[in-house]
């Protein structure tokens, strides 16, 4: 082993700058994200009628370009940086939410959210990559949390934001897309400034992963170098499951609240995004639960996922709202957003670090392949049947497959990374 290792000398609270940007970077994504889905009746008084598949088509558009640069852009990452990667991309972001501003018929809409999401596709791999660099190993699963955490907020803003400025206050459904953009121009200048360059920092000798590196067995580095063994391949197929009930419930939750809850105006963002409420705290705590028991993650994901696919489920069959905004609630506390960070953590603690970027990429292409398809074929589901029921039905059944399959496969890989940590 080479005792003369080198590292890069970074500013002592750099990885609190960058778990800031990140969280900071969700937040306007995902003001994005949610608030166009409040307003599609607003959207149609300008591009003309259309049928609820094809709305949703605008969401399947934008995670359809997301989703195809999730590979593509972790190799980049992996190849050129993240800074080289992320500005460009998010120039590319910012001038397709723009271009929708601009739209008055649906094909323009289409072009500019696969723009749109194109651009944002830079943004996961680089984020985790960075914060997985640089965030020490016993914070990773608390501070994954965090960034995460921008997701929630920007949720509200997004969903409230559009319905209230344009439901309540009766603005163009423009407004919030241009007040996007526009944080997105903010958002580049940000990278450019914040993230620093790894050839402009100074080398300085390491000595600290010395013993470390000694008591690795060589079996145990080989064991890190495919990304699609059976253990990886799983934790993909459940976040394809993951993301799919999500997605489905951000894009048309707020439609079946409006057609079949009879909750009307800004009443509607209000209600969704009581999911975000406490997403944050459910993030957070178990996030640090993994941090403490980093050998129980994959019995932590697990929990999670099997009760997000009961709440699901069960939202169904309630019979009043207060009843639907508990249970939205609890959803948020156990959801996807809080199992992201054990998931993420889980997953980059069996990556190769030469290739972290293109493995979180593909994790995240899995999972994100999902959310081209749950928007459309939910709005399908509701053409066909008048009801969204089915839909949510079949979210939360893909949900239980993940979990099952999860289970199935990573409960023996756990028992020889507990074996193995062990041993080193």
């Amino acid at each position: 082993m080479n005792t003369q290792a080198l590292k890069k000398s970074y500013p002592e609270n750099y990885w609190k700058r960058l778990v800031f940007t990140f969280c900071m970077g969700w937040t306007i994504i995902w003001i994005y994200r949610a608030m166009l889905s409040p307003i599609y009746p607003e959207i149609q008084n300008t591009i003309g009628p259309q049928t609820n598949a094809a709305m949703g088509i605008i969401a399947s558009c934008y995670f359809f370009g997301y989703t195809a640069l999730q590979i593509p852009s972790g190799f980049l990452v992996d190849k050129f940086g993240q800074k080289k990667v992320l500005i460009p991309g998010f120039i590319i972001f910012a001038a397709g939410v723009f271009s929708i501003a601009s739209a008055t018929s649906i094909m323009p809409i289409y072009i500019g959210a696969v723009l749109a999401g194109v651009g944002c596709g830079t943004y996961y791999g680089s984020a985790y990559s960075l914060t997985s660099q640089h965030v020490p190993q016993e914070k990773k699963g608390l501070q994954t949390a965090i960034v995460n955490s921008g997701s929630a907020l920007g949720m509200i803003l997004g969903m409230t934001g559009s319905s209230y400025f344009v439901k309540t206050m009766g603005l163009p459904w423009q407004t919030m897309v241009v007040i996007s953009g526009c944080l997105l121009v903010f958002l580049v200048l940000w990278f450019f400034f914040v993230i620093i360059d790894p050839s402009k920092v100074a080398p300085v000798e390491d000595h600290s992963n010395d013993k470390k590196d000694e008591a690795i067995p060589e079996r145990v580095e080989k064991s890190k170098g495919s990304m699609f063994r059976p253990s990886l391949l799983t934790c993909y197929f459940l976040y394809f499951t993951t993301c799919y009930a999500y997605y489905m419930i951000v894009t048309w939750l707020p439609k079946f609240l409006e057609a079949e809850r009879a909750i009307k105006g800004g009443m509607i963002g209000l209600t969704v995004s009581m999911i975000a409420v406490t997403a944050v705290p459910g993030a957070l705590y178990f996030a640090r639960m993994s941090d403490k028991k980093r050998d129980k993650k994959a019995r932590i994901i697990l929990f999670l996922e099997i009760a997000a696919f009961i709440l699901i489920a069960v939202s169904m069959f309630v019979p009043d709202t207060t009843s639907l905004v508990i249970i939205l609630l609890l959803y948020g506390f156990l959801g996807k957003m809080a199992v992201d960070p054990v998931l993420i953590s889980y997953v980059s603690d069996q990556a190769d670090k030469k290739t972290m970027a293109t493995t979180l990429g593909t994790f995240n292409f899995f999972g994100m392949s999902s959310s081209v398809v749950a928007p459309a074929l939910t709005g399908y589901i509701i053409d066909k049947t008048g009801s969204g029921v089915w839909g949510f039905y079949l979210g939360a059944i893909l949900l239980f497959i993940g979990a099952i399959v999860f289970y199935l496969t990573n409960n023996r890989t756990q028992k020889v990374l507990e074996k193995t940590e062990v041993e080193l």
